[in-house]
């Protein structure tokens, strides 16, 4: 609040100064008329931005004092702001305390001093920005490594799920070699076993085409079994025809007993082989016959001749081949075949 300036004091009289004064013991003749200030709002606004102190008398050292602890009390003030914020300082500028001197001086004052910052009174910006630099760095490098560490996690990872990949394929690949193989040996085997099948049939055929033979020779196969037609009172024909000349030799196909040798109808002069294995062969259309029942024969004993006996259209030999003496007849073809022959 703005006072009046007080009155003039009087004149000073050395001998009626008093013995206390402000922060001496005794009275100094050295110090001149001490005058109380007053100050008002004019004599304390600061003039173009410079912060001025008027003359006082009496409490300079006081002010110094108070003034010298608001700067301090700023400067932490403001670091302590710095640290919590975490955010760089600002710098802010005071101007340089005048000397005790031109405080009170009533010559011209001085050019205004450059301002300073006030972080360089509480340690300096570089400091600060270096301590924030050191920080960020050592928080880079922690992330830094943990990234990496994290890579090499996952590197490590990937790496264990490609050489199990890879110990899968080699299993499955061995899998399958080993598999093909014996595959490969399974079937060299059985084509080994049907080649040696082959043989033992061929050599069967072979002992059994010795022991069999055709019944005639000279021959054409006119009639095959089974073939359809009215000729027959069955309706198909139940055996297999060798037509040849009247007279041809007719020959025992196997060693055997004969059972029957005489007419038999339709079939004209028949003759009745029976095999050891109860096989009954039917010679048909005989012209003559050579052999009796009861009779034991060889293979390639003669037991007849051709002839045209019977329900028939030329001569010929109808054979027919009843297993187990059964009434109805099989191929005749078929098991002469059977038997290492081809008709």
């Amino acid at each position: 609040m703005a006072s009046n300036r007080p009155a003039s004091a009087p004149p000073f009289v050395p001998s009626q100064q008093r013995s206390e004064t402000f922060g001496y013991g005794s009275y100094r003749t050295d110090e001149g008329p001490w005058e109380e200030w007053n100050p008002t709002e004019e004599s304390i606004r600061p003039v173009r931005g410079r912060h001025r102190v008027a003359k006082q008398r009496g409490g300079l050292a006081r002010s110094s004092t108070v003034l010298g602890v608001g700067v301090i009390a700023a400067v932490g003030a403001g670091g302590m702001a710095s640290a919590q914020t975490g955010k760089p300082p600002v710098s802010i500028s005071l101007p340089d305390l005048p000397s005790v001197g031109s405080l009170i001086s009533d010559d011209a004052p001085a050019a205004e001093p450059a301002a300073s910052p006030l972080s360089d009174i509480g340690g300096g910006t570089a400091g600060t920005e270096q301590s924030a630099t050191d920080a960020g760095e050592a928080l880079r490098t922690r992330i830094m490594a943990q990234a990496e560490q994290q890579q090499v996690a996952v590197d490590t990872k990937a790496q264990a799920a490609t050489e199990a990949a890879l110990a899968k394929q080699a299993q499955e690949a061995a899998a399958a070699a080993e598999k093909k193989a014996a595959d490969e040996a399974a079937a060299a085997k059985k084509e080994a076993e049907e080649e040696a099948a082959k043989k033992a049939e061929a050599e069967r055929l072979a002992e059994l085409a010795r022991q069999y033979s055709l019944p005639t020779s000279s021959y054409t196969i006119t009639s095959t079994f089974g073939q359809a037609g009215s000729m027959w009172s069955s309706g198909y024909h139940t055996g297999l025809d060798f037509a040849a000349p009247t007279g041809t030799l007719i020959k025992a196909i196997h060693s055997g007993t004969i059972t029957e040798a005489g007419w038999a109808g339709a079939y004209g002069y028949r003759t009745i082989l029976t095999l050891d294995d109860g096989t009954e062969l039917w010679f048909c259309h005989q012209s003559s016959i050579n052999v009796s029942v009861g009779q034991k024969v060889n293979t390639g004993d003669v037991i007849g001749r051709v002839g045209a006996t019977g329900n028939v259209t030329g001569p010929h030999l109808h054979l027919e081949v009843h297993p187990g003496g059964q009434t109805t007849g099989i191929d005749p073809m078929a098991w002469l075949r059977s038997k290492g022959l081809t008709p």
